[in-house]
């Protein structure tokens, strides 16, 4: 395993499975990061009393806010490589050596659940377009795009810094994986759904595309212009 891996979970209302996910996660780490967005439960309490670093948003910012949060801080404390995990207990912490050994040779490690077909089917068609988008317009072709169980080396962070403050920032972090052209792969991992109607359904899975669309047209406009730029 890596010497200095940090284990970033961003947490929104998830008292209830917290103690249980951080508990498991201590198995594989003793650098964990617990964000909390600006929970109304006692998230932040379970989470700091659980002996790991617990910090706390004043209001709820989104998740793409949490992970940034996050990952900053282990920057700034030196990891050499960050896992991202879900604070609902819907991923298991033993896949955790499975991440590191695949990084080794990877930028980044993306994962897609196993058991697709018990997600509902409105998540599932919600997802299905954003595959698609994603790799139309960035060339990364993977079979889960919206799940958030990921691992990436520091020295990418930069690359895949994302501004998506919401659930968007699944996608921009691969986006911009095509951008910078990262090397990357895909595991498989088992999934329990505790929640039947979270994730990204149909509407939200529109926006991101649309999200997808604008942040490429923007990438190219920033191209052109260094271009330009290069021959005046």
């Amino acid at each position: 395993m890596a010497k200095n891996f940090y284990v970033i979970i961003p947490a929104y209302n998830e008292a209830k499975y917290i103690g249980r996910v951080i508990k498991k996660v201590k198995k594989y780490s003793k650098n964990i990061i617990v964000v909390d967005d600006g929970s109304k439960d006692r998230t932040y309490d379970i989470a700091k009393n659980s002996g790991v670093k617990a910090i706390r948003h004043i209001v709820n910012l989104g998740k793409g806010a949490a992970l940034k949060t996050g990952c900053e801080y282990a920057l700034r404390k030196n990891a050499d490589e960050i896992i991202v995990i879900d604070a609902d207990g819907q991923h298991e912490p033993k896949e955790i050596p499975r991440f590191l050994s695949e990084l080794r040779k990877n930028d980044i490690v993306f994962s897609y659940r196993k058991r697709y077909g018990k997600i509902p089917f409105v998540l599932r068609l919600g997802n299905y377009f954003i595959n698609l988008a994603i790799r139309a317009l960035y060339g990364v072709k993977l079979r889960d795009t919206q799940c958030g169980f990921r691992a990436f080396k520091a020295e990418v962070y930069r690359k895949l810094r994302w501004n998506s403050q919401d659930y968007s920032v699944e996608s921009e972090m691969i986006a911009n994986t095509g951008k910078h052209k990262l090397k990357y792969s895909e595991i498989p991992i088992e999934t329990i759904y505790s929640d039947k109607y979270k994730g990204t359904g149909v509407l939200e899975g529109i926006q991101i595309v649309f999200k997808l669309f604008w942040w490429k047209t923007a990438y190219v406009f920033r191209w052109i212009g260094k271009i330009i730029r290069g021959k005046n």
